[in-house]
């Protein structure tokens, strides 16, 4: 029988044969234009229209909304895939620039609906959530509706919208470029070689001690090179948003971002609370692996290192087929989708240089497509990254079905299917393992998961928090930023790790996402809720493959509250749901501690 290659580059031809050059991508790009410019027109109309018109008026503009929101998804991943490919890819650079202008439209067109729809009279928009072919849009309305806060003109909202994509989001663009573009020089026994920063970063797995010390100062020297330039980066993003919010009179800090991922602050706080509650079990952890390793406290840059000296590289071929076996444990759905993604050339895996730094996925939501983007480098760290996009590439899948307005979920929901994904794979394999030290190994990685969530992307939420309040005041520079990160990761740790990567507020990109502030607490809540999907998964077996199919479907049209109401019976607004599932993370902190504390006393 001859066995099944699954190939490391991806294929995007499928998508638009030429690639930057390709004159159906430039060809949608213009017919979008002219939608977009339709539907600013139409807008004129709907305000002057008689009541029995209206509902079907608004109904073709939200079918109109729906293609463009399709069709800008569809080229926004496209051209994000190009530059994830090739950094310095002039002409994509270009295309980038021309879609962030058609976005800005976009925007622009969807800010004047949203104040037509807050322009309505009370009875009228009662009577419209009722008609029964826009019964399946009232949450997006009502979203909207309610979103529609601004007290300035359309025109100064336009202006502003335009002023975003030369300045707000390009410092976003610029961040990414000159990280995609760094080399990281690295010498080991002798020889000089470069790395791009993803490849660099991965060296944090290699149970070479010297290798990961090395990659660690190199990186640092890196980060410190470039702290002016980020700094700036940062600075001009966070006071962008500052400014325009009060310009608004909008939501300002975390309560926009708290909106846009569908979740409340009671939610929040409850979810928070009860991680600071718990980080004991996890800095026990972290001191004993210190004692274990000879060191009276853990060196960040040994955090990733794995547990045995002796952990071998995992092949490409060997990870998918074990990816898709533990998937076929879950549910035939979510395994024949993945065996699909490989099939078809969805994966860009390729260990090289000259490619991006940061795992993705990207949806392409015209043709029903995804494509995942990382550097495969043998490791289970890897494996587990492939498996967490495949889980975004999964949630894809699952909204299929769902009307084009209904598709556009949260971030935390997003990492909640990711995240599920993940589990699902570490869990299969702590359980198949018939050694007791690879089964302790496989404990370990599973425990630095929950080691991330809890303390360092605590950690990047107490920076970020700070961060805007600070920077009310004016220019933070960099030297204070170093600061700031190294009192929010040590707080976040609970001061269990040295050798601290202060410029983390370099390193990290989500900081310069400048679509989703605050990209960091929705990992925490997708990692615990995951934890409560995955027990109930383990008690129903196959058939609960339905019943997540539709959680995911869910997303796109309901808050999170009401979500997890449904599909799991629980008010999430109190600890008593997130205790339940962080119990289930102290216990394997406190099984690998029973465990391995026999090594000390052997």
């Amino acid at each position: 029988m001859k066995e099944e290659v699954y190939l490391k580059e991806w294929n995007l031809t499928t998508v638009f044969k030429g690639g930057s050059d390709s004159p159906q991508l430039v060809e949608l790009m213009e017919k979008m234009q002219n939608e977009i410019q339709q539907l600013s027109e139409e807008i004129n109309y709907l305000s002057l229209s008689k009541n029995h018109f209206i509902e079907k008026m608004i109904e073709r503009f939200l079918r109109g909304l729906g293609h463009i929101q399709l069709t800008l998804s569809q080229v926004t991943s496209f051209i994000t895939c190009l530059l994830a490919e090739n950094p310095k890819e002039k002409k994509a650079v270009a295309l980038q620039g021309k879609n962030a202008s058609v976005k800005a439209a976009y925007s622009s067109v969807l800010h004047r609906f949203q104040q037509f729809l807050s322009s309505m009279e009370q009875t009228s928009w009662n009577e419209l959530l009722e008609t029964e072919s826009l019964k399946k849009y009232r949450f997006i309305l009502s979203e909207w509706r309610e979103n529609a806060n601004s007290p300035l003109s359309t025109e100064t909202e336009n202006v502003i919208s335009d002023l975003m994509v030369d300045g707000y989001h390009a410092w976003s663009d610029l961040y990414r470029s000159i990280v995609n573009n760094l080399r990281v020089t690295i010498e080991l026994n002798g020889t000089k070689k470069e790395y791009s920063v993803g490849q660099a970063t991965n060296l944090r797995s290699s149970p070479d001690k010297e290798v990961r010390e090395k990659a660690f100062l190199a990186l640092e020297k890196n980060w410190t090179n470039q702290e002016e330039t980020m700094s700036r980066i940062i600075n001009h993003i966070t006071g962008f948003r500052l400014q325009t919010d009060k310009s608004r009179g909008t939501l300002t800090g975390l309560q926009k971002p708290l909106r846009d991922n569908r979740i409340t602050e009671e939610t929040l706080q409850a979810m928070w609370k009860i991680v600071t509650r718990h980080k004991q079990p996890f800095v026990d952890y972290l001191d004993l692996k210190a004692k274990l390793a000879g060191n009276d406290q853990m060196p960040s840059y040994d955090f990733w290192a794995p547990f045995r000296e002796n952990s071998t590289s995992i092949g490409y071929q060997e990870a998918v087929e074990f990816i898709l076996q533990q998937f076929h444990q879950f549910g035939p759905e979510l395994e024949s989708f993945a065996r699909s993604a490989f099939e078809k050339g969805w994966i860009e895996a390729a260990n090289r240089p000259d490619k991006a730094a940061v795992a993705f996925c990207a949806g392409f939501s015209l043709t029903d497509e995804s494509r995942v983007f990382l550097t495969y480098d043998g490791s289970m760290t890897s494996i587990l990254t492939l498996a967490h996009e495949l889980g975004h590439a999964f949630h894809n899948e699952a909204m299929k079905s769902a009307d084009p307005l209904n598709r556009q979920y949260g971030m935390t929901t997003a990492e909640t299917a990711s995240t599920f994904t993940e589990m699902i794979v570490l869990d299969a394999a702590i359980k198949q393992t018939e050694s007791a030290d690879e089964k302790l190994s496989l404990l370990d990685e599973k425990i630095k998961r929950s080691v991330m969530n809890f303390m360092n992307l605590h950690s990047r939420f107490l920076f970020e928090e700070r961060l805007y309040e600070t920077r009310k005041e004016g220019m933070v520079a960099a030297d204070q930023l170093n600061e700031m990160m190294q009192d929010a990761l040590t707080e976040g740790y609970a001061g269990s790790i040295s050798d601290l990567p202060i410029h983390s507020w370099i390193s990290t990109p989500h900081f310069y996402i400048t679509s989703s502030p605050f990209y960091n607490f929705p990992y925490t809540f997708g990692y615990l809720f995951s934890v409560s999907l995955y027990a109930k998964a383990l008690e129903e077996g196959k058939e609960f493959e339905q019943r997540y199919l539709a959680l995911l479907r869910d997303t796109g049209k309901m808050t999170v509250e009401e979500l997890a109401m449904k599909h799991l019976g629980e008010d999430i607004t109190q600890e008593g749901f997130w205790e339940k599932g962080m119990a289930l993370c102290v216990k394997d902190a406190e099984d690998f501690i029973r465990v391995s504390s026999l090594k000390l006393v052997t």
